[in-house]
């Protein structure tokens, strides 16, 4: 089954000479299927370069106008998968995209840490980025009815959208993937930066988050727990959300002095790898977690929909310290926008202290009669 990734037109349209597509998204979610695409789509003269592999690295190594125009002249495409690899990258995209006459650049990473630190400003004005994540339902559109969309919903919401996992038949053969996927592939991007050393302290956060998602994170009582610093807690979450597994959410608060704004709460960018990460990926009956998970699920699909779409919108969550709280808010072109979340058939209410506080804000329960139009 061929997925059409919502990406794909985009970079295509932005495929013109003398201009980097840097293509970022976690490993094993689909950037080297996309751009081998891209490549059978397109009818470029195209050279591949894998940055992980020494000799390309050697290619590479002299950074000089000369030198690359000897190699890539004859090219109209060129493409570095895993370009994070590749020390210096972003000064050697500028000189090789500034004094390569005609060639079209497109560089994948698995980092959005290194590459950003590396391509950003060097590559000001001569680059487009794109996120790519797992398989957002909306691309899913094209392969299945909505019948087969519902009857997939709590699969999904237990082993995520991985796309290898659509080829996999068997429950068993998806949890082994998952299992696999987070411990040989996700973590050997964290415990590649410098300055980690600890991969079980790595994988004991990731759990201890896990088990709090959707609910505020403390760096002090997570430090106290793993018997490491809070500002290493600090430092080793930020990576984490950097290297695409966890994505931060922060406190909203414009009015009331009793709004928690300093909080943060951590959500994973699918859901099967933080069920993995915990080792539960029993069904939706046999569970306690069923909200969290729809809370994931939701805002996991949601912020693919928004990036996709090219809509910049800010995300929050809404508590007072009385209790009462929203799930979900986005602030987007002066227009706030309130969600609850539910996965049983259960009225919402708006919180009065926000209704007072935000009488334009809009509200929204969003459970499984209306979710796809939050979604899709």
């Amino acid at each position: 089954m061929e997925i059409n990734r919502s990406l794909y037109k985009r970079i295509i349209d932005h495929l013109v000479p003398n201009k980097v597509n840097i293509i970022t998204g976690t490993r094993r979610v689909g950037k080297t299927f996309l751009v081998q695409k891209i490549m059978a789509d397109t009818s470029f003269k195209v050279l591949t370069l894998e940055g992980e592999d020494i000799d390309a690295q050697n290619l590479l190594a002299q950074n000089s106008i000369a030198n690359y125009q000897r190699l890539f002249a004859d090219y109209e495409l060129l493409v570095i998968d895993e370009a994070q690899a590749i020390p210096d990258i972003g000064k050697k995209l500028k000189l090789i995209v500034d004094h390569v006459k005609g060639l079209r650049i497109i560089a994948t990473g698995s980092s959005a840490f290194d590459l950003a630190q590396q391509a950003g400003e060097p590559l000001t004005g001569r680059a487009y980025f794109h996120d790519l994540y797992p398989i957002a339902q909306q691309e899913l559109s094209s392969t299945e009815n909505l019948l087969e969309t519902r009857q997939r919903l709590e699969e999904r919401v237990i082993y995520g959208s991985y796309p290898e996992l659509l080829q996999l038949t068997s429950l068993k053969e998806k949890e082994a993937y998952l299992k696999d996927l987070v411990n040989a592939y996700l973590l050997k991007d964290i415990l590649s930066f410098e300055g980690v050393r600890n991969a079980e302290k790595v994988k004991d956060l990731l759990r201890l988050v896990a088990y709090q998602v959707g609910k505020e994170v403390s760096f002090q009582q997570l430090g106290v727990s793993l018997n490491i610093s809070k500002n290493t807690v600090e430092k080793y979450l930020d990576l984490l959300s950097k290297v695409f597994i966890l994505r931060r959410i922060g406190g909203y608060s414009k009015n009331l002095r009793k709004e928690i704004t300093k909080s943060s709460r951590w959500h994973f960018h699918d859901n099967g790898v933080r069920n993995a990460i915990i080792n539960d990926l029993r069904p939706l009956a046999l569970r306690t977690d069923i909200g969290e998970l729809w809370e994931n699920y939701l805002i996991s699909e949601r912020i693919k929909k928004l990036a996709y779409a090219k809509r910049h919108a800010d995300f929050y969550f809404w508590r007072t310290y009385d209790q009462q709280e929203i799930d979900w808010l986005e602030w987007d072109n002066g227009r706030l926008s309130a969600f609850e979340f539910k996965w049983k058939d259960e009225r919402a209410k708006i919180p009065a202290a926000f209704a007072n506080a935000y009488p334009d804000a809009s509200f929204e329960l969003i459970n499984r009669d209306n979710y796809l139009d939050f979604i899709s």
